[in-house]
């Protein structure tokens, strides 16, 4: 019965909203009238499974959803995110299958949409999950150097993707609820030392550029033996890289030092990226340290992700460059964005994963990056995708 009342609402708003839209909002529609229901989103078919790609994208849909004018349609749009996150939480808060002993930054990343929940809703068990993403962040194993592991599998190791999993929910959170000033000054100088930590790790001097990841004990088969890096920056990591410096610049206290620290990083991300994007199309690869190398693409969800972080840094004054950011925007479009004979948007040529190490002992070089799977419309660019158009949309 649930199932089928949300499929009645998907076709809803398919049909039921034909006038022309903001292309954020279409694409809401879209992934709405894809996925009967959330528990669809990313492959799961009807099951529930606590999955970054998951919230990330339910987070946007909420976003979007200020943009409309249709108190019905921000409504229904409310119960579709809800709907998933009500299921997938019990009523005294706690997560299904969640376990905090995986130390998986991944696990707090879908925290964050629950932050808007909360405020909608009022349901005390999304306050109590929140709670306990928050209690595992003030446990996580740490390098030496401090900084938080990137899962409990990934011993002493520090992924880009790490920062945006973790850090904008860890800011979030104590904005809102750390109430001790000691706590809430410790937690921020924190944040920050975590993102100038990967930096300072990552960055490779010969392209000014961040790698994928950094091993700290220089003991993975993947890393260098004597800068710990892995081999080559790899476009979705320096993606959520940007986006969490963004996220994280706007929560922090203004006339920080904290915030200005954030803010430089960012500069300095955009200075570099504008040299390794291919000339004719305006768009970035999946090596970006290898740009036109037999074999390498343009990748969708890293340059919905430039995008969003370039257009959201100027909107806020923390990046110049307002016109070739809208240009980057209208190549992302032109390059990646068509729409169907059932008149829903897509997103195409997406990177379906990418990591080291693990089970399958993925090494890192060029050829493991070019050979991953590529689908369309993946989560971990239809979210980025419909911030970017928002942004676009406020300038």
């Amino acid at each position: 019965m649930f199932v089928k009342r949300l499929l009645i609402l998907a076709l809803a708003l398919a049909a039921g909203c034909t006038a022309r839209a903001p292309l954020s909002v279409e694409v809401v529609r879209s992934e709405i009238s894809r996925n009967p229901e959330a528990s669809y989103i990313d492959g799961q078919e009807g099951k529930l499974k606590w999955n970054y790609t998951t919230g990330l994208e339910l987070k946007a849909m909420l976003d979007a959803s200020s943009v409309i004018p249709s108190v019905a349609e921000v409504s229904q749009i409310e119960q579709y995110v809800d709907a998933w996150y009500d299921a997938i939480i019990d009523s005294t808060g706690r997560i299904y299958k969640y376990r905090k002993s995986n130390y998986s930054l991944d696990h707090i990343c879908p925290g964050r949409t629950l932050f808007a929940l909360y405020d909608i809703t009022g349901k005390e068990k999304y306050r109590a999950a929140m709670d306990t993403l928050y209690g595992q962040l003030m446990e996580q194993p740490r390098t030496p150097e401090g900084g938080f592991w990137h899962k409990a599998i990934y011993p002493d190791q520090m992924w880009l993707d790490g920062l945006y999993m973790a850090q904008p929910f860890y800011a979030e959170y104590t904005l809102r609820y750390v109430k001790d000033s000691l706590e809430r000054e410790a937690n921020y100088e924190d944040i920050v030392h975590q993102f100038q930590l990967v930096y300072d790790r990552t960055y490779d001097p010969e392209t000014g550029l961040l790698r994928h990841a950094w091993d700290s004990s220089r003991e993975m088969f993947w890393s260098n033996e004597e800068t710990g890096q892995s081999a080559h920056s790899w476009g979705r990591a320096m993606g959520w890289y940007a986006m969490a410096l963004v996220d994280v610049a706007e929560l922090l206290p203004e006339g920080s030092a904290w915030k200005d620290q954030i803010i430089g990083l960012l500069k300095a991300v955009y200075e570099i990226l504008p040299l390794y994007s291919d000339h004719t199309a305006g768009m970035w690869y999946q090596v970006l340290d290898r740009p036109y190398a037999d074999g390498n693409y343009l990748e969708a969800t890293c340059n919905a992700m430039f995008v969003y972080a370039w257009l959201k840094g100027v909107r806020l004054g923390y990046l110049e460059g307002r016109e070739s950011a809208i240009q980057a925007y209208e190549a992302l479009l032109r390059t990646f964005v068509t729409k169907g004979e059932d008149g829903l948007v897509n997103l195409n040529q997406c990177c379906e994963v990418a990591g080291l190490g693990g089970k399958q002992s993925r090494s890192g070089d060029f050829e493991y990056y070019i050979n991953e799977p590529v689908r369309p419309n993946d989560p971990k660019g239809i979210g980025p995708l419909i911030w970017a158009a928002l942004e676009y949309e406020r300038l």
